[in-house]
């Protein structure tokens, strides 16, 4: 227990020698803000995911069979904007492969910018979906998800991969000390797993209390404050900034 709260504590607030600086925390709002963003496409935007690949690969399948209240085409459009932003997040992981923090600034501001969008189109229907508005928001916000998805993979932070769960949840068991195992970094997977669950609870709350909009309002103030911290601290001198070995 005591080696969990440590290794909890230290992804909150890292040491001043760790080797990933200020990037665990962050990383953990942006998992925050992938349970919000899954919230809205799933609750909101016709049983469709624009992070979790897997479920809309799975959810695709279920709709070609025949399946009610799926929709193939969305999954469709939802898994190839999602791969539109990991294209473009790769590409900026390449460029800006000298300096992770100004890559974590860039891609979150990117985000923002995508989310701003998707705010807009859902304030000028005052937050009813129509078709146009569902296949917009699924396509903005399955751009914003590729972009995160290809840094968070850049950045390299372990069991900080902002969206997957299922090898996380996997080694929690695996490797604990039950299994044999040493138990590697117990505190920061529960707080990845924690993150993403409130993110979804939250946004289903809203959801089912509030508009749309307050959903994605929401989303874009963590992206903003990620995007602002991520700058403040990526100073050029920064020794965790530089490209993992």
């Amino acid at each position: 227990m005591r080696a969990l709260l440590t290794d909890a504590a230290h992804t909150l607030v890292p040491p001043r020698d760790d080797r990933h600086g200020p990037l665990p925390p962050l990383l953990l709002v942006l998992t925050v803000v992938t349970g919000l963003v899954d919230a809205v496409s799933y609750l909101a935007l016709g049983h469709v995911f624009v992070a979790n690949m897997t479920g809309n690969v799975v959810f695709l399948g279920f709709a070609l069979a025949g399946a009610d209240g799926l929709s193939a085409s969305a999954s469709v459009v939802s898994m190839a904007a999602f791969l539109a932003g990991a294209l473009a997040g790769g590409r900026l992981g390449t460029r800006f492969a000298a300096h992770r923090g100004r890559l974590l600034a860039l891609t979150t501001a990117l985000q923002a910018a995508l989310v701003t969008a998707a705010l807009v189109a859902a304030a000028v229907t005052h937050g009813r979906v129509t078709t146009p508005v569902q296949y917009t928001l699924i396509v903005l916000l399955g751009l914003a998800m590729g972009l995160q998805n290809a840094a968070a993979r850049r950045l390299g932070v372990p069991d900080l991969t902002t969206t997957v769960l299922t090898l996380t949840l996997t080694g929690l068991a695996a490797d604990s000390v039950p299994a044999g195992g040493a138990a590697p970094r117990p505190g920061r997977r529960i707080l990845s797993v924690l993150a993403i669950f409130l993110g979804a609870f939250t946004g289903a709350v809203l959801l089912a209390h509030a508009e749309l909009t307050l959903t994605l309002g929401l989303i874009l103030a963590a992206l903003v404050v990620t995007a602002l911290v991520a700058r403040h601290v990526s100073s050029p001198e920064a020794s965790w900034a530089g490209p993992l070995k």
